[in-house]
């Protein structure tokens, strides 16, 4: 079978890994754009984790971080409600929605996984058309090798 060729894997590399550096550019200028900080502690804790990958890039683990309350920013909620209200707070809500992170998250992804099935689809379909290949099979066999046609 043949081997993934390194240009290949390189690009899917580069592309993970600008995705993954590119998020968190996408994310840092939202925060300062909407004003989704006090103390900036949110755009300060915007970080990319190391990628993970099982060095072909077939498998890869991407992960990025940030301080929890940039969730309630996204959706617009939080403490101006205290536990137990029972749903009337007597005043008209004051947070809104700033959405911050959810908003091209979701069509980056879509992106991110059109590129990888077109990469691994490219290259499933050398392999396969390799493995078609009567003279390459002859060449690659140790049978064909022992009798000296290789």
């Amino acid at each position: 079978m043949a081997q993934p060729s390194q240009q290949s894997i390189e690009a899917r590399q580069k592309y993970v890994e600008a995705w993954n550096t590119t998020m968190v550019n996408i994310w840092r200028e939202r925060i300062s754009k909407l004003g989704v900080y006090d103390t900036g502690a949110l755009w300060r804790s915007v970080l990319s984790l190391p990628v993970q990958a099982d060095g072909r890039f077939y498998d890869i683990t991407l992960s990025q971080t940030f301080l929890e309350y940039g969730i309630w920013q996204d959706l617009g909620v939080g403490r101006e409600v205290y536990h137990g209200n029972p749903g009337n707070i007597g005043r008209a809500k004051v947070r809104e929605r700033r959405r911050w992170f959810s908003v091209k998250y979701y069509a980056s992804v879509m992106r991110l996984r059109d590129f990888m099935a077109e990469s691994l689809g490219a290259e499933f379909k050398e392999m396969f058309c390799n493995a078609l290949d009567s003279s390459r099979a002859k060449n690659s066999t140790q049978y064909y090798k022992r009798k000296g046609y290789a």
